[in-house]
């Protein structure tokens, strides 16, 4: 395999490794040996050259003057930011020895990973790092902010993750986003949607917040948040009630629908009215709509998952193509994740074989304050990357508390001296994913890509695959695995015969075409993975799990007094904290907002441009009031997750709660409740 380095000018194929759906093709223009502008690829079959904000200034970020460039150790307080440089053998050589202290007085699970997928490249996400833990036999970490919950609801009506082909859906008819902001985090479907409407398609959005993508809708519905599975109800009640269901698919496709039948009479429009905020009249036209139009995609967003209830909504949402049968129509559907058609050989990446069988303790990364203020034996060491948890997970205020602790070994590897970074006592520069070998796999469209680097590392920067090697070597592990170079990594997890999509993949042909779509051919309704082999509307796994095996909505936590529903969203030019710190994208975001109706508003005396105060039980937060008709009465969004700024409160996270989805243990971001007011602290 070649890489681009050697090359010090043109241009070369690259690939976006943004935590994003569309995982552009891209063009990195290179001079001299630097990277001096990035375009879209306008040859790659989906993302066809176009790309966001975010990656066209990506330069700005790649060589920005706050970049790490050498390990560093700390020389103040915790959170303090002072930190003297050091070598890579010195660096090395301190977490090394602390952590065989640790390990000889307290055992390896007082150690714990943390990370996410800031780079979503397999193997510097879950390669090296995930062989070097389980070998050190540390604590595991449960990966579950993101996707978690919907995932699950996704798979017990459908299998798993496997949907529409976004290809496709330049034949679709009728499009529903329901809690996904595509504009800002979907573009490429967007666009194609709206490829769609230039034939005859209409667009509809469902969500808490008329941003973006609810303004280019061709008809917006504000719902109340974390009600969504009732909207779905009523609409499955009106589809039976009105025989607009396509009974001969159910037939030969589905398990329980005559249960079903029966179950959803509970959801009339008048209740589900009541419960959801969407009038009577806008439930039976989105209803006969849905029904009518033909093919019909309904696009699930990520938002939707980050309620207490947001497996079960995800699960509710997802059963709807069943009854119209929109699965038959090319461009008809759903489509949540399609990360199943590309999963690869995580095994074979990952070796949890090298954890020998040892039962260690599994921490919940959205209960990582909980894990380092309360837990026996106390977590005595974190390893941080890929991530910036001070900022992204939920109930900031107590994660910083737990970050604090002198008697907590914290070691960052990061690009930047992050948030979290500044409590660590190592922080270890990183390289940029232009600097890597490493393969993508997108979880929305078909294509498997491979990633050349094209530039030298950043400074003395290091990959995640380098430093546990690095660290693997100094604990005295002798496994070679655990010294596989970046192109092993790639060829034993591409090489998955068992993933009857990505079968005929092999990693010379990926090595040289640099992108291969799967081939979907062999998918078929009725060989689902469901235990029915079936879109199961009724589940007795769910039973078995403790759920109700039909769709059912089920209400938020009771979370207190606080008399507004708080929804932190994303923003259009960060991505989670990442460009939060960088100086252009803040320039094109320009500052922290939330939005308040306008009888909300008037009722506190607030308006449009003030700075108002946000607070609960766990925190506050000042932010600019943006006054309208873009949320309901009772409901605040914010947008973005900003970076710490001097004398300003804006850390969103301190607000959201640290309660656990229904399903699959994922974040509850969105159902938590706050006060606000025009008073500052």
């Amino acid at each position: 395999m070649q890489s681009f380095i050697s090359k010090e000018d043109g241009i070369f194929p690259s690939v976006c490794s943004l935590d994003c759906p569309d995982q552009c093709g891209l063009l990195v223009h290179k001079k001299a040996g630097k990277i001096v502008k990035i375009e879209g690829d306008p040859n790659h079959p989906v993302t066809q050259g176009a790309i966001c904000n975010k990656v066209r200034h990506m330069t700005e970020r790649l060589y920005d003057p706050k970049r790490l460039t050498t390990p560093l150790k700390r020389v103040g307080a915790k959170g303090e930011g002072t930190f003297t440089p050091i070598s890579w053998e010195e660096a090395i050589v301190i977490i090394a020895s602390n952590w065989r202290k640790l390990i000889e007085i307290e055992g390896p699970e007082s150690i714990l990973p943390y990370s996410f997928y800031g780079n979503m490249g397999n193997i510097n996400a879950e390669g090296m790092d995930r062989r070097f833990f389980h070998r050190l036999g540390a604590s595991q970490l449960d990966r579950t902010i993101c996707q978690a919950a919907g995932s699950v609801g996704y798979r017990y009506t459908m299998g798993g993750a496997y949907g529409t082909d976004p290809e496709e859906t330049t034949e679709t008819k009728l499009f529903i986003f329901w809690g996904i902001n595509a504009v800002s985090t979907n573009m490429h479907q967007m666009m194609l949607a709206q490829k769609a409407r230039k034939n005859g398609a209409k667009i509809i959005v469902i969500d808490v917040h008329k941003n973006q993508t609810g303004k280019m809708a061709d008809w917006f519905i504000p719902i109340v948040p974390g009600t969504d599975s009732a909207l779905a109800l009523g609409m499955m009640h009106i589809l039976f009630k009105e025989k607009l269901v396509n009974e001969p698919f159910m037939k030969e496709y589905t398990v329980g629908y005559q249960q079903l039948e029966e179950h959803v009479k509970q959801y009339d429009p008048e209740t589900v009215s009541v419960i959801t905020g969407v009038p009577v009249d806008d439930i039976y036209k989105l209803s006969r709509m849905y029904a009518t139009t033909s093919p019909s995609l309904i696009r699930i967003g990520n938002g939707l998952q980050h309620h207490d209830n947001g497996g079960m909504i995800v699960r509710t949402i997802s059963c709807l193509p069943a009854l119209t049968g929109a699965w038959l129509e090319k461009g008809g559907g759903a489509l949540k994740s399609n990360s199943g058609f590309l999963s690869h050989n995580s095994a074979a990446l990952q070796r949890p074989d090298l954890l020998k069988d040892k039962q260690t303790r599994v921490f919940n990364m959205n209960e990582l304050g909980k894990a380092l203020l309360e837990t026996t034996p106390p977590v005595r060491s974190l390893f941080i990357y890929n991530c910036n948890p001070a900022v992204v997970t939920p109930d900031s205020n107590k994660v910083r508390e737990g970050l604090a602790r002198e008697d907590l070994f914290t070691v960052v590897h990061d690009l930047f001296l992050t948030e979290t970074a500044t409590f660590a006592d190592v922080v270890l520069p990183a390289t940029s994913a232009f600097e890597n070998t490493d393969f993508y796999t997108s979880y929305w469209h078909h294509y498997i890509h491979m990633q050349k680097p094209i530039v030298e590392p950043f400074g003395d920067s290091k990959s995640n695959t380098e430093v546990f090697r690095l660290l693997a070597r100094s604990m005295g592990f002798t496994d070679d695995t655990l010294q596989d170079s970046d192109e092993e990594l790639v060829r034993q997890a591409v090489h998955h015969p068992e993933n009857p999509f990505l079968k005929d993949v092999q990693f010379d042909e990926l090595d040289e075409k640099l992108y291969i779509k799967a081939d979907r051919k062999s998918f078929s309704l009725l060989n689902l993975t469901t235990p029915s082999r079936k879109i199961e509307l009724y589940s007795e796994t769910m039973i078995k799990d403790g759920y109700p095996g039909l769709p059912t909505h089920i209400p938020l936590v009771d979370d207190g007094e606080f008399p507004f529903l708080f929804v932190p969203g994303p923003n259009h030019n960060f991505l989670n904290s990442t460009f939060s710190n960088n100086d252009k994208h803040i320039t094109l975001e320009k500052e922290p907002k939330v939005h308040i109706s306008q009888l909300d508003a008037q009722n506190l005396g607030i308006e449009d441009g003030d700075m108002i105060r946000i607070w609960n039980n766990q925190g506050e937060c000042e932010l600019m009031a943006a006054v309208g008709e873009n949320v309901l009465p009772g409901v605040l969004v914010s947008q973005g997750l900003w970076a710490d700024m001097p004398g300003k409160k804006q850390l969103v996270n301190a607000l959201t709660p640290d309660r656990l989805s229904d399903m699959g243990g994922g974040a509850t971001f969105f159902s938590g409740r706050v006060a606000c007011s025009k008073e500052l602290s």
